[in-house]
């Protein structure tokens, strides 16, 4: 295995800003997305990546923008080397990045949700509801809901906690009109790759999606899309509801992370390298599944 984790990038003369796992370069072709191989949970930013992790993220997007780019456009200009500056082309950014249009960012998360797992368990748990929607009683965790549902929650700042939000809540902030847009193009996109994902073997479990606007205005899917950092994929021979599904995501720092009680809290721990060489394999997993083809950087 790869032993070394790209946590960050610096090109001469080009200035960024970094998000949880990626830095973003503006050029004047359009904006650099360069995902590391820095990894998050809970929000919270562990020390040391998980080697080809960026990798990873970039491939799994590109080929979901590429099949889902008729039921909505999306930011992708490209993600050949050639297209970018000289500065830029280097083995180390082979593969981990997408040059991008420029867009004014919606500043809600779109979230949907075919399965009953996470923040919405525990919201159900507490009152029988998820983001204000009553749900039917008796549901285990992990149970397939008896229809989609669409929870957006607001964008946090770097640090913080991504907050859900009713839809009603999210009107306040971008518009109903522009709410009830991005929610039904949410859900057909959920449905498209959640049917594909299925005949892989994969359970597209629950999803989130970003948005922005071009110059022109057009409504367009950006940053990462249907990613194991942004999703939960579980494998459909493992799925049995009333406990933790195994998953293609970090559900094993999750699971290192919770056993050792971390408060999440910065700083965070670092990971152990059994933990690393999990995750890894669980990532390049999902990418092999998804897409049929062999991890080029195994």
């Amino acid at each position: 295995m790869k032993s070394t984790a790209l946590l960050t990038t610096a090109v001469e003369n080009f200035p960024k800003r970094s998000g949880k796992v990626r830095d973003i370069y503006e050029l004047p072709e359009g904006v650099l997305l360069v995902a590391t191989d820095r990894i998050s949970a809970y929000d919270v930013v562990m020390p040391n990546g998980i080697p080809d992790k960026g990798r990873v993220l970039t491939q799994i997007s590109r080929f979901w923008f590429a099949m889902l780019q008729d039921v909505c456009p999306n930011h992708v200009l490209s993600t050949a080397m050639k297209d970018l500056p000289e500065p830029f082309q280097s083995d180390e950014m082979d593969g981990r990045f997408m040059l991008c249009k420029k867009a004014e960012v919606v500043p809600v998360e779109c979230v949907v949700r075919g399965y009953l797992a996470g923040s919405g368990w525990r919201e159900y748990k507490q009152n029988g509801r998820v983001c204000g929607l009553d749900l039917p009683a008796k549901l285990k965790q992990g149970s397939k809901l008896p229809e989609l549902i669409f929870t957006p929650a607001t964008k946090a700042q770097h640090g913080e906690h991504d907050e859900n939000i009713t839809f009603d809540g999210a009107c306040d902030v971008v518009g109903k009109d522009v709410m009830t847009e991005l929610r039904d193009k949410s859900l057909a996109i959920y449905s498209k790759a959640h049917d594909f994902a299925a005949e892989k073997g994969i359970i597209l479990a629950d999803t989130k999606f970003e948005f922005g606007r071009d110059s022109d205005g057009m409504l367009m899917l950006i940053d990462e899309l249907l990613t194991p950092d942004s999703s939960r994929f579980w494998p459909v021979d493992g799925y049995k509801p009333g406990k933790s599904q195994p998953s293609f995501d970090k559900q094993f720092v999750r699971d290192y992370l919770d056993k050792i009680k971390f408060d999440r809290k910065p700083p965070a721990p670092p990971l152990p390298a059994e933990i690393v060489q999990k995750t890894r394999a669980r990532y390049i997993e999902a990418y092999t599944r998804l897409t049929g083809q062999k991890f080029p950087w195994a």
